[in-house]
């Protein structure tokens, strides 16, 4: 697609964005200046369709540090920004394209071209219940407006870094490589196609401003071990932790250690820091950030919501949860859906 016709696309949101921009500036740098970081969750997501280039431009106008993509591949081996390997959840493809499901019912993007991909509209995310589709944050940008699309990884990267470019900011990416074992077994290499584009993009030193994440320890280690000396990069890497049994054995010193030897940080479920089940104003702090400090990585926890019910009964308000994750638990950055709450509270310390 022409770089025209790509940012004609975005032209509504990324214009309407602007309108706010020159105010966020001055946010985001005292944010910024602090040692705490704003990471937007798939961009502005509480606001606008998540992954879509007017969330991330009302991210970025809105102060966050870092803009997160997550990344998958298609069939013939493009990067584009989607949370799921699936297109169900965000897109219309059971209508676009009925028959291209596989067994489980699901339509994954490498079996679709871009150019497919591209045809899709992208919505509000729905799940199945009951064989009944609901949104699943009813409060946020009305379900089925398809005024959305999918994007590539590249141009994210050029949106993001224009953006740069003409505020004279320094606004952050965050890839996520998405089930990088599932793109193994069918024939793609995600994680070094996913390097390969930051190194295309000049993201090659970790004084860089990129975080790169994934949930599979195997392949963290074979970015670490195998792929980046391969490409000639040396970028920061986040293991993401899901609070599962996959991740108990990183819960101790020795495990930590181990961990701190191939990542820079970890991103674990916001409930391993504080138990979600504390009661009013007691939160119940673990010791996983102290045991990721003494071994130099930082913490950004995911993911803080303020939809209805998202605040956990331990908070009075979303400005006191981020509070106690930034402060008394000492996080050094979160993850959000909300940046622009986090940004000023941040602003206002």
């Amino acid at each position: 697609m022409q770089a025209f016709q790509f940012f004609e696309r975005v032209t509504i949101g990324a214009i309407a964005m602007s309108v706010v921009l020159g105010a966020a500036i001055s946010s985001s740098a005292l944010a910024q200046s602090n040692a705490k970081v704003v990471v937007a969750h798939r961009g502005a997501s509480g606001y606008l369709p998540e992954h879509t280039l007017p969330a991330k431009a009302m991210a970025y106008a809105m102060g966050a540090d870092y803009v997160e993509q997550d990344v998958v591949m298609t069939k013939d081996d493009q990067l584009i920004v989607i949370h799921d390997i699936t297109l169900d959840r965000t897109t219309d493809v059971a209508a676009k394209f009925p028959g291209r499901a596989r067994a489980d019912g699901g339509h994954y993007a490498v079996d679709f071209t871009l150019a497919e991909i591209l045809s899709l509209d992208i919505t509000e995310g729905m799940s199945e219940e009951d064989g009944n589709r609901q949104v699943g944050y009813p409060s946020r940008f009305p379900a089925g407006k398809s005024i959305f699309k999918v994007h590539t990884l590249a141009q994210e990267i050029e949106f993001v870094q224009g953006l740069n470019k003409s505020t004279g900011r320094d606004v952050g990416i965050y890839p996520e490589i998405k089930s990088p074992g599932f793109h193994l077994a069918e024939g793609k290499d995600l994680g070094r196609a996913v390097l390969a584009v930051l190194k295309q993009y000049g993201y090659s030193n970790k004084s860089d401003k990129v975080f790169v994440q994934t949930f599979e320890f195997d392949e963290l280690k074979r970015m670490h071990d195998q792929l980046m000396p391969e490409l000639g990069v040396e970028l920061k890497l986040v293991a993401l932790l899901s609070g599962g049994e996959e991740n108990e054995w990183m819960l101790s010193a020795d495990g930590m250690r181990e961990v701190a030897r191939y990542a820079d940080g970890i991103g674990p479920e916001k409930s391993m820091i504080v138990d979600r089940d504390s009661a009013r104003n007691a939160p119940k702090i673990s010791d996983l950030v102290k045991l990721a400090h003494d071994n130099g990585m930082q913490v950004h926890p995911y993911t803080f919501r303020l939809d209805p019910g998202q605040v956990p009964a331990y908070a009075q308000s979303f400005e006191q949860m981020l509070e106690i994750f930034y402060f008394d638990a000492d996080v050094d950055g979160v993850f959000t859906d909300f940046p622009d709450r986090a940004v000023e509270f941040l602003k206002a310390q």
